[in-house]
């Protein structure tokens, strides 16, 4: 068996960006079901920071990272889908791509059309693959058809943009919400139908203005505490609301009881790893993303780079929502 070394971000207790601390591991071979890669990108998501400050408990100390990308260097017993040299990207559990290189279950590793660079791969996975099943398989009761409109929160973040391109495709009248003037615009210039600025104006009030008091018929929330509660006042009646983060914090207890007044409405709490449970799902997923990236129907933006190793900084900007579009780590 050969080992070798790799610097691995982690975390030895949970708390805040002071945490991160850059560790060598030693790395073995890939066993039954695993495959070895060595990663030229490495993608930034909001759940990395749930995980480091304690939101999503896990057992310390903690490899964080769910995406990446780079070059499968070894393939373990029954892997057939990928080989020694393949280009690869994932997004997947366990936690652990803020690394140079890593042994990981296969099963959530697809291989990386030549058309898409490393970066791109690297940075679109996690966020692609949540607004594909978040509009292709987390819909409203009553579908979703083309001229249909929905409301997506943080719609200039990496996963937003990415939904409002998507969106525009399938012919949905997408509104977004950011924290500024300046996010509004690259919602916009990215496919929103309309956006919203929920520092300065009622998000609510403005969503009932755009469809003439009707309402939308899906709300995607990241936001979680802060958003919540007027979010179910934008749905018309049978609305979804898709919860799928909580960049604001949890969202708190409520009694179900006041979803019958509002419209009968429904409510979910969605995450992608409940979506990507087996290869064939996974690898179709993907295929699906890669067609709309490789057509350039959506374009992935890396708007930050970071090195591994000013892993803290990256961190801080993506709490203080200083960051637009997609942020890497490069090793």
């Amino acid at each position: 068996m050969s080992t070798q070394e790799t610097r691995a971000v982690r975390i030895h207790a949970p708390g805040g960006p002071e945490q991160l601390v850059i560790d060598t591991l030693s790395v073995g071979d890939p066993g039954p079901g695993q495959v070895r890669i060595r990663h030229h990108a490495i993608g930034l998501n909001f759940i990395d920071v749930y995980q480091r400050s304690g939101l999503y408990p896990f057992p310390m100390p903690l490899s964080l990272g769910m995406e990446g990308a780079g070059v499968i260097e070894a393939v373990g017993e029954g892997v057939t889908h990928l080989k020694a040299g393949d280009r690869a990207a994932y997004a997947a559990n366990p936690p652990g791509s803020y690394c140079d290189v890593r042994v990981m279950p296969a099963m959530n590793v697809c291989e990386l059309p030549e058309a898409i660079d490393f970066e791109t791969g690297a940075a679109m996975m996690l966020k692609g693959l949540t607004a594909q099943y978040l509009l292709k398989h987390c819909r409203p009761v009553d579908g979703l058809e083309p001229g249909d409109f929905v409301l997506f929160h943080a719609a200039a973040g990496g996963v937003g943009l990415i939904a409002c391109q998507w969106a525009k495709a399938l012919g949905l009248q997408l509104i977004g919400t950011a924290g500024s003037d300046e996010k509004c615009k690259l919602a916009l210039e990215n496919g929103a139908s309309h956006a919203i600025n929920y520092r300065t104006e009622d998000f609510a009030a403005r969503v009932k203005e755009i469809t003439n008091g009707q309402g939308v018929k899906v709300v995607y929330d990241s936001v979680g505490k802060d958003t919540f509660d007027k979010s179910l006042d934008c749905l018309r009646p049978f609305g979804l609301m898709a919860s799928f983060g909580n960049a604001s914090g949890p969202v708190a207890p409520f009694a179900p009881g006041i979803l019958g007044p509002k419209g009968s409405l429904y409510v979910t709490r969605q995450t992608l790893f409940s979506h990507i449970t087996s290869r064939e799902r996974t690898q179709a997923m993907a295929d699906d993303l890669f067609a709309m990236v490789e057509g350039n129907q959506v374009k992935i933006h890396i708007d930050q780079r970071f090195p591994l190793t000013e892993v803290r900084k990256a961190h801080e900007s993506l709490e203080a929502r200083a960051t637009t579009g997609c942020t890497i780590l490069l090793p």
